[in-house]
């Protein structure tokens, strides 16, 4: 048995390093490939996994995820680890796959470095190119070196931080334990998790409670403890198994609003706040707002807010990035919401590299609220995802035809992800992009382009006529990969320009766009999409981040596309594409 709970995001983490020590290795790319898609899928699971299994329940089916993957699920569930991995751990120096994190470095790479310089961590690495000695390796070169150099500096100096998504799974079981508790009333997750930061470097939670001493009696013996850093009173702060700190807070009742506010974050606004207080004589602290001794107000968010003569800001805005001077002015946005969107313009099925069908993945949709949703396969040109030609993709709309005939309460969408092609051109002509609802644009290639040649790139893809909707802008992957460089001021205005629209990838691994070019669109005018990217039934669970994202980025629902019910949606979809000279 586990010393520990294992979550979804544990699994995950398995069998990425198998897939790690596998390319390293030089494994089969349809095994690597298959870990992965396994990781991912794990990953993004609301379903805990293993609690579900540790009760006697079976294992889902999973897209893509067979007999020998399920055994390695019951595995890792069991017991955190699973043979096959021990097994590659000990075939290769151990953190040696912590290497191919490292910009600039592939699997065939990191094995010559261990073979012919010994290099098995980032620390050797970066003594080796700070040395000199990578360039003297074939295929390396001074260039390089540099590269890689600059690569692994950033790469030690990078503080640890999670995923949002993953940051949820221990966040979300972490509070529900805590809300078993007898006497406990409210339990809030605040910090940088509250304001849907993208990535999360610790968790911060409040409560209020009749017996403080109980509670933090219970929160340190939580089983996913590894370390407790201290404990007090009324606060502790422990280390998870998973790496991850959290800080907790008991406050009072009267209390919980000027708590909630303090820590919330961010620090910049909150400095601003109590700067508004200041000029009114008031001091803010994390018990209350107080006029000399007395205390005027605290015991909601709003009651402070109102102490400084603001109206209540969404955690999501407080970054001090305009949001005092616009709650001042009365021009506060009204975010969008979840329930605001009705339909999703990028989906996969497993006619590219999805795992259902489009019936599947209609009703999944359907069950989420969705009246509408494209499927958008990906082009010929991206054989590792099983892209379409035009004959298959043809074969596919007439398929939709068929299926639309049948179903109720939900219109699927003809539609592709199409390759945008290092010249601007489409991987697609124009006679069979011309029969589809809605055509999705995305650069997956030729990310080292120049700044001028990427942007150009972009915006000779605008001037294609049957283009509507630009996919994940900067092509970033979350601490995995850096975005593209492009000039993306030029890429919204030319987007206006031409009556296009800007998605907003809600996979966890992108929330792309980020959410200063969310605000940006915004400003100019340009509808954004916010969309799942789903490859499975599961995955429209991602809307969530995408949601989070849209309202960090300042969006209104009259600023996403698919808020719009399907009918206006199409009148905006088969607008004559404008030309700009």
């Amino acid at each position: 048995m586990p010393e520990h709970a294992v979550h979804n995001a544990d699994i995950a983490r398995v069998f990425g390093e198998i897939a790690d020590l596998l390319e390293i290795e030089q494994a089969n790319p349809f095994r690597i490939r298959a870990y992965r898609n396994a990781a991912r899928i794990v990953e993004g699971l609301q379903l805990d996994l293993a609690a579900r299994l540790a009760g006697g329940g079976e294992l889902p089916k999973l897209p893509g995820i067979g007999a020998d993957l399920g055994a390695k699920i019951h595995e890792v569930a069991a017991s955190g680890t699973c043979a096959l991995l021990e097994k590659l751990r000990r075939e290769l120096p151990a953190g040696i796959a912590d290497l191919l994190h490292v910009p600039g470095l592939g699997p065939k790479r990191v094995q010559r470095l261990y073979q012919e310089l010994d290099v098995q961590t980032p620390e050797q690495l970066y003594r080796a190119a700070r040395d000199g000695r990578l360039r003297a390796l074939a295929g390396f070169g001074e260039k390089s070196e540099l590269k890689i150099l600059r690569g692994v500096e950033a790469h030690l100096k990078r503080p640890g931080r999670y995923k949002l998504a993953v940051a949820a799974q221990y966040a979300e079981a972490y509070a529900d334990y805590l809300r078993r508790i007898p006497g406990v009333g409210r339990v809030e997750l605040a910090g940088s998790f509250r304001r849907m930061r993208e990535t999360v470097g610790d968790l911060d939670m409040l409560i209020t409670a009749a017996a403080a001493d109980q509670v933090m009696q219970r929160f340190t013996a939580y089983p996913e403890v590894r370390q407790v850093l201290s404990r007090g009173d009324t606060r502790a702060s422990v280390v998870l198994h998973a790496g991850i700190q959290v800080d907790l807070r008991v406050v009072a009742e009267a209390c919980y609003g000027a708590a909630l506010h303090y820590f919330t974050g961010s620090k910049a606004h909150n400095i601003a706040v109590r700067r508004l207080g200041q000029a009114r004589g008031l001091k803010i602290n994390e018990y209350g707002v107080y006029r000399g001794a007395a205390r005027v107000a605290g015991d909601t968010e709003e009651s402070v807010y109102a102490a400084v003569g603001l109206p209540y800001i969404p955690p999501e805005l407080r970054e001090d990035q305009g949001e005092i001077e616009a709650a001042r002015a009365g021009t506060l946005p009204r975010l969008v919401e979840l329930g605001d969107l009705r339909g999703d313009l990028h989906v996969h099925t497993r006619a590219s590299d999805g795992h259902a069908g489009i019936r599947e993945m209609a009703q999944a949709a359907a069950a989420r609220g969705l009246s509408y949703l494209a499927i958008t396969e990906h082009s010929r040109r991206l054989r590792l995802a099983h892209g379409l030609d035009p004959q298959a993709l043809a074969r596919q709309i007439d398929e939709i035809d068929r299926l639309n005939a049948e179903l109720a309460g939900i219109r699927v969408l003809k539609g592709v992800e199409v390759d945008i092609l290092a010249d601007g051109t489409l991987d697609l002509p124009d006679s069979v992009l011309a029969r589809l609802d809605v055509v999705v644009g995305a650069v997956h290639s030729d990310f080292q382009l120049s700044r001028e040649r990427q942007t150009e790139r972009i915006l000779k893809a605008f001037d294609q006529p049957h283009l509507h909707i630009l996919a994940h802008p900067t092509g970033r992957l979350i601490e995995r990969r850096e975005p593209y460089d492009v000039d993306m001021l030029r890429i919204i205005r030319k987007a206006r320009a031409c009556g296009r629209f800007l998605e907003l990838n809600a996979h966890p691994e992108r929330l792309d766009l980020l959410d200063t070019h969310c605000r940006m669109a915004k400003d100019e005018g340009v509808l954004v999409c916010v969309s799942s990217d789903a490859h499975s039934e599961l995955d429209f669970e991602h809307l969530r981040y995408g949601i989070g994202q849209a309202r960090r980025g300042w969006l209104e629902k009259a600023d996403v596309l698919n808020a719009r019910p399907l009918a206006a949606l199409q009148r905006l979809l088969r607008r004559p594409p404008r030309t700009q000279p």
